[in-house]
């Protein structure tokens, strides 16, 4: 069966956050879809300046989770904080984690799932500076390159894409995750 992957992001996301784990992704024959709360095209950041733009395939207000395997956020600075104050953006992400299906956040991509309220009792890393607030949702905090908690896959930053890549894919493989939750 063809695995179909979300990759929900908008202006400024860490570049290298997105291309890699969709080229990954696709390189493994899954279809990847941009999702985004922006119409027509998100902008880029590259480490300290504004880089390329990227089409978006479906507004996320159109999205629906059951059309997809699994569900794939992007870090940067700029874009969790705005997909956290999006409705559209959060309830998207809830429905992953009430379908039971993988769920994979790099860096500072973990950031709109506290506003989702998914990391309570859930073991998961991102960019260090974000670990008191994961702490405060409720997630367990750890310093590893990669972490898969039942179907859950996070990374610290773009130093750990390759062990991120290869996680996503696996999890993507394996399918829903009986013991993912909300």
């Amino acid at each position: 069966m063809k695995k179909r992957v979300a990759i929900l992001a908008t202006d400024g996301f860490e570049e290298i956050e997105l291309t890699s784990p969709k080229k990954a992704l696709e390189d493994a024959g899954v279809d990847v879809d941009i999702i985004s709360p922006k119409h027509e095209s998100i902008k880029a950041w590259d480490k300290d300046n504004w880089s390329d733009s990227y089409k978006v395939d479906i507004h996320v207000s159109k999205a629906n989770a059951s059309d997809y395997h699994s569900l794939m956020l992007p870090g940067g600075v700029l874009n969790p904080d705005q997909l956290r104050q999006d409705t559209n953006s959060i309830e998207f992400i809830k429905s992953f984690f009430e379908q039971k299906k993988p769920v994979s956040a790099i860096c500072h991509g973990v950031q709109p799932l506290i506003d989702a309220d998914v990391l309570n009792g859930r073991k998961l890393t991102s960019y260090p500076s974000l670990q008191r607030d994961v702490e405060n949702a409720g997630g367990n905090w750890v310093d590893q390159e990669v972490v898969v908690d039942e179907g859950f896959t996070t990374s610290r930053t773009p130093e750990d894409l390759d062990a991120f890549n290869a996680k996503i894919i696996e999890e993507i493989r394996e399918g829903k995750h009986e013991l993912q939750h909300a």
